[in-house]
């Protein structure tokens, strides 16, 4: 198959078909490795069931078992969101909200944060397509709700493991006890038992020069959607907020 656009020259057509070939060959090589990663084996059984502080429907603090995660399915995908951020992450925090009011280590992780943010819009649809993710702070669980409050984030699940042994157990707690941004994915088996399927181990692994770890790269839109421009990735990191444009907590006057 071969298209071609309005004055286009041969050596812009000849290159593109070639680069063409490549992206098929990546595309193939995707979806073995997903083939690849839905086969896995049993991995280590959870070895408690953990209780994860959350906000109950009537608005007040109340706690959850992991077991009680899975809604009538049998995966569970849970993100260790920095929060609080990692203590070498100097990037200006949220300038208004009650967020504002923390000191900059105790607030969010902006990386995380934009994450969250791409997802939000996304839930609905995973969720009605049979997906199943909760995001796990270690930040109280009310101060996370406030500034998910302060983000208009309406549709992502939120909990806390404060009071629990969950991130430090499964990679979100370093053994420095900074924070790590992994993802972790459970299957409920047959037997009922509950074991870790797949987690985003890549994070550990050194990345190439002028790359950063990428672990979730096909799960983060806003950076697969610069790999389309010319220019490639900015070399720059996310943030809280851009000069050019507010939370949904402003209102711009009309």
């Amino acid at each position: 198959m071969s298209i071609s656009f309005p004055n286009e020259s041969q050596n812009y057509r000849a290159a593109r078909d070639a680069l063409l070939q490549r992206e098929l060959h990546l595309r193939r090589e995707m979806e073995s490795v997903a083939a690849e990663l839905r086969a896995l084996p049993p991995g280590g059984e959870v070895p408690e069931d953990y209780l994860f502080d959350c906000i109950g429907e009537d608005g007040a603090g109340a706690t959850v078992p992991m077991s009680e995660l899975f809604r009538g399915g049998d995966t569970l995908m849970l993100y260790h969101y920095m929060f609080p951020r990692h203590a070498q992450d100097s990037r200006p925090g949220p300038t208004s909200g009650v967020t504002a009011q923390l000191s900059l280590e105790e607030g969010p992780c902006p990386s995380c944060t934009a994450l969250i943010d791409m997802w939000e819009g996304t839930i609905p649809h995973f969720e009605g397509l049979g997906g199943n993710l909760a995001v796990v702070a270690k930040a109280p669980i009310e101060r996370v709700v406030a500034f998910a409050r302060d983000k208009g984030w309406r549709h992502i699940r939120l909990l806390s493991a404060a009071h629990n042994s969950f991130r430090r157990d499964y990679g979100g707690d370093g053994p420095d006890g900074q924070p790590v941004p992994i993802m972790t994915v459970f299957k409920r088996w047959p037997d009922g038992a509950i074991r870790l399927h797949w987690a985003s181990e890549l994070i550990h692994a050194p990345s190439d020069p002028g790359q950063d770890p990428r672990h979730l790269g096909t799960v983060e839109p806003l950076w697969t959607l610069f790999d389309l421009a010319p220019g490639g990735r900015p070399r720059a990191d996310e943030q809280i907020e851009y000069p050019c444009c507010r939370g949904p907590q402003e209102t711009r006057p009309s």
